[in-house]
């Protein structure tokens, strides 16, 4: 049975290397309970710090079902006064390494932005993260590099915006940590449209994330969106309603409600079982957002090359983390 799993990086957690046998630990090495401890274990980049949970029943015998629980840490110790200053002063050594790495970006006029720096513990490897909008050649990087890091692994590491945001952690618009830090583990393909249909002002600044690229939430209330907009008059159209002919100038797809426009300038809310599309014309002006080489809201123009920039996916993710 699964006891204890260790948080690591984009929030996923892996089973710690320790199980229980007849109600007693397993690994002679702990004899007291480590749930919210650091402790040191052995990853495939080598030994890394992490803090240790304990898992519920229902939890492990999910992890011991499924078939995408991921493979378990070896567990090494449990964080020693000693091994707590060495690790303080990993942390300080990483912040220099990585404006060290930065200036040498610098020096060979490099076009990737550096994002993090990670040691592990036993010092056997270093890790730079970067983006990149292009496949960078860094090979005159990496000499110098060596040279400056000896007797350490050196891993230049591209990833994507996204998976930038994900691993630096944050909180989104909606005050809440990022989602794809805490719990999204696949980015999906996302484009201004999903914004448009959702009645979503199209500026930037309001459907954009942190990344630079379209909000990871645009795609979780779509398709109740979709179905909630059959059967509801597009806005513009002309319509008849118990009040008389007006046009659609706006709609509010959750609340299943139309709002209508007449000649005399007054806007009411009907169902849209209370209208019938009818095939007339009606003086009332409406504005209606139309795809178009620009985009205007109430505090920005935005042109269509700014949009396609915003659903640019190449190295938005690379799973390279």
């Amino acid at each position: 049975m699964i006891k204890y799993a260790v948080n690591y990086l984009k929030n996923t957690f892996h089973p710690l290397g320790v199980s229980i046998k007849d109600g007693k630990l397993a690994d002679g090495n702990i004899k007291e309970d480590i749930d919210g401890k650091l402790v040191l274990v052995r990853t495939e980049k080598g030994e890394e710090v992490m803090k240790a949970f304990l898992v519920n029943k229902e939890i492990s015998s999910l992890f011991e079902k499924s078939e995408k629980t991921l493979e378990p840490f070896e567990f090494i110790r449990v964080m020693t006064q000693e091994d707590m200053m060495i690790y303080e002063e990993l942390k300080k050594e990483e912040v220099t390494s990585f404006f060290k790495c930065k200036e040498l970006v610098q020096k060979h006029n490099l076009v990737m932005n550096l994002v993090q720096c990670r040691i592990t513990f036993d010092r056997r490897k270093i890790s730079f993260y970067y983006t990149a909008p292009e496949r960078v050649d860094f090979r005159e990087l990496l000499k110098d590099l060596t040279q400056v890091f000896k007797r350490m692994r050196i891993d230049l590491r591209h990833i994507g915006v996204r998976d930038e945001s994900s691993i630096m952690d944050g909180t989104g618009i909606c005050g809440k940590p990022f989602c794809c830090s805490s719990y999204l583990r696949k980015f999906e393909s996302i484009n201004v449209k999903l914004a448009k249909d959702q009645g979503m002002p199209i500026s930037p600044s309001k459907i954009s994330g942190t990344c630079g690229r379209l909000l990871c939430c645009l795609t979780y209330e779509y398709d109740n969106y979709i179905e909630a907009a059959k059967g509801m008059p597009p806005v513009g159209s002309t319509v008849m309603t118990p009040s008389g002919l007006g046009k659609v100038c706006f709609i509010q797809f959750l609340n299943n409600s139309v709002a209508v426009k007449f000649e005399d300038g007054k806007i009411k809310e009907f169902t849209k079982e209370d209208l019938e599309m009818v095939d007339a014309d009606v003086n009332v002006d409406i504005e209606v957002n139309r795809v178009s080489n620009n985009y205007s809201t109430d505090d920005e123009k935005v042109d269509a090359r700014q949009l396609k920039q915003l659903e640019d996916d190449r190295n938005s993710s690379t799973g390279n983390v």
